[in-house]
């Protein structure tokens, strides 16, 4: 691999490592065994680059590299010697969510560029790398996805896309520079929407207005 992909194979490991530990740290809270455990942090590091794989009609990646499946167990393994650590609190498993979402919609953005599509495209990418496998682990443990809640979730990451898109206008600028951009914005507003207790408006329907039950 040249520089640039073994920089984004990097981050895609980081990212999943993030990603599986935020979804083995919910399901250890929901009692779930050890192997319940391991789908539901793989389905969350890997379902948001299934998906957009499948779309860009490209290799699933990590059909092509089993590390991604032993980076999991390594997260597994991780959460059940430093349980009290990891499962404790949910600031936790904010931080692992928040590095996860940011480092995947990287990730989006550029494979869809090396997949030849435009920024738009790369953006939609990064937006559900970010955020469908939380929105399948959400599922599997029987919760509301955040991805559908008020919280600045989804956002951020489209805002994180936006930046990225920004910053690679700018003549001369060397690629890790919007990446880097992109990783600090997503992360940045997750941080403030969280601190400062911002959201999206809900979108509400007065009961008179709701159907009638037959």
């Amino acid at each position: 691999m040249d520089e640039s992909n073994v920089f984004i194979f990097t981050i895609e490991v980081v990212g999943t490592i993030a990603f599986a530990i935020s979804g083995i740290r919910l399901a250890a809270a929901k009692n779930f065994d050890w192997f319940g455990a391991y789908v539901v942090g793989l389905v969350t590091a890997i379902g948001g680059g299934t998906l957009r794989d499948v779309l860009l009609a490209v290799p699933v990646f990590w059909m092509q590299n089993s590390m991604f499946l032993l980076v999991t167990l390594i997260s597994l393994i991780a959460v059940i010697i430093f349980r009290r650590a990891l499962v404790g609190g949910m600031r936790t498993l904010f931080i692992f969510d928040a590095i996860g979402l940011a480092l995947f919609v990287v990730v989006g953005i550029e494979k869809s560029f090396a997949a030849g599509y435009p920024e738009w495209v790369a953006i939609v990418m990064g937006i559900i790398t970010g955020s469908f496998g939380g929105v399948t682990r959400d599922i599997l443990i029987n919760e509301a996805p955040l991805f559908f809640k008020k919280d600045i979730y989804a956002t951020a990451c489209l805002a994180g896309g936006v930046v990225y898109w920004l910053v690679d206008f700018i003549p001369g600028m060397p690629q890790m520079v919007p990446q880097i951009a992109c990783a600090v914005a997503v992360i940045g507003l997750r941080i403030a929407a969280v601190h400062y207790n911002w959201s999206l408006p809900i979108l509400k329907v007065p009961p008179e207005d709701l159907p009638k039950k037959l």
